[in-house]
């Protein structure tokens, strides 16, 4: 299985190499970074830099597309040759799938109408303007469609995917094997249980302001 992972100027981190370090290790996959021109590829923070291998191009017909977000997001909504590859690849894949505001590349590809989807918590509802239905949930599977919420959820995403495209043993090994086991230290990871006003700080943290 091959599985495609496009990259584009501020992308979120932990939104491609979360997916790529769960389904790296699943015997039979293979995990390609893609972008318009192989070559690194800096993130939103601008200290850390992901190497493309292949071409948009290079990679037409991947088995599994994983679209991941960032800050670049809206300025890649308008990249016409991302949005176009994700639409041609989404023609032969077994299944697409994004992370984060990655969702709304492929609400731009015109890849959600009419289906369940979701992003992370401060831009649910901008799913709404491509006709998709924001749910706001870990993981949302809609057909051959799999989204993730907010940078962290693509790993339970990538576990979700290869539970479905092998089996649910051959994931729990490799969540084994990474040893996801989360225990985290506050409960503050969601808008439901965070403490009053910490979304506002939060959202202040982010490398640019998210557009309205």
């Amino acid at each position: 299985m091959h599985i495609a992972i496009p990259l584009y100027p501020r992308f979120t981190a932990l939104d491609a190499v979360g997916p790529y370090q769960v389904l790296s290790f699943a015997p039979g996959c293979t995990v390609t970074f893609v972008a318009a021109e192989p070559g690194p590829v800096g993130d939103d923070h601008g200290t850390f830099l992901l190497t493309a291998t292949a071409s948009y191009e290079d990679v037409p017909a991947p088995d599994v597309i994983v679209v991941p977000g960032g800050s670049g997001t809206f300025e890649a909504l308008a990249d016409a040759d991302l949005v176009a590859w994700i639409k041609r690849a989404d023609q032969h894949t077994r299944w697409t799938t994004s992370v984060c505001s990655g969702s709304l590349l492929l609400g731009a590809a015109g890849l959600l109408q009419g289906l369940k989807a979701t992003s992370h918590w401060a831009l649910l509802d901008e799913l709404r303007r491509y006709g998709a239905e924001p749910v706001s949930e870990r993981v949302v599977t809609s057909g051959k469609t799999v989204t993730a919420a907010g940078v962290s959820a693509g790993i339970d995403m990538a576990l979700t995917l290869l539970a479905q495209a092998q089996d649910v043993e051959t994931a729990q090994s490799v969540q084994l094997l990474i040893e996801y086991d989360p225990q985290p230290p506050f409960d503050s990871g969601s808008p439901k249980s965070a403490p009053e006003g910490l979304a506002e700080r939060a959202l202040s943290l982010l490398p640019s302001p998210t557009p309205s």
